[in-house]
């Protein structure tokens, strides 16, 4: 599914992009491989818990700077490294770190954002595989009310942003306390 949206926001979903017969094995292997932990993030200069388990995984200049921490990576997990290379090929991006979030249960959440940090470039490519439990991903135009969009994200799932799409538009994946499965997402990026 491709949507083209106002003020050249692209946004790509590849539902199967992880074959349903490895995506079980997938998650707990990263979950096993991956070093989730609770991070601090600032929020109007206060350090705040992240309302989820991160990890940021990437090549050894892959420096990243986000919510006023600076985040130097972790080295590739064996899995994590071959999944790069598939999503890289998919995106037509040569990725070079992710943000890996582990997602325990539907109160766990991502805050609206955008990512737009220096480091990313001027429109960078963003892809996020999603395993796990079903999320409902959020998109709405920094300006214009009621510009946005609403998609759950199923477990094996690919979803692409580029264009200008961070630097028009925020997203989110919010609370759904209803959900008691853990997901995990993974961000890919490329830092420069």
């Amino acid at each position: 599914m491709d949507w083209a949206l106002p003020d050249d926001g692209q946004l790509t979903l590849v539902p199967d992009f992880v074959p349903a017969e490895r995506r079980s094995a997938l998650f707990e292997a990263l979950r096993a491989e991956v070093p989730f932990a609770a991070k601090q993030i600032k929020i109007f200069g206060r350090s705040v818990d992240q309302p989820r388990l991160t990890a940021w995984i990437g090549d050894a200049s892959a420096v990243y700077t986000y919510s006023g921490v600076r985040h130097e990576p972790e080295p590739w997990p064996p899995e994590l490294a071959a999944l790069r290379e598939r999503v890289s090929a998919a995106a037509e991006t040569g990725f070079n770190s992710v943000l890996c979030n582990l997602y325990r249960d539907g109160h766990d959440s991502m805050g609206m954002h955008s990512d737009s940090e220096r480091e990313l470039g001027q429109n960078p490519v963003i892809a996020s595989v999603s395993l796990g439990a079903v999320r409902r991903f959020q998109l709405r135009h920094r300006k214009r009310k009621g510009v946005g969009l609403d998609v759950d994200l199923p477990d094996g799932s690919l979803l692409i942003m580029r264009g200008e799409l961070q630097h028009h538009y925020r997203h989110g994946v919010p609370k759904q306390p209803q959900i008691q499965a853990p997901r995990i997402n993974l961000t890919f990026r490329r830092i420069s």
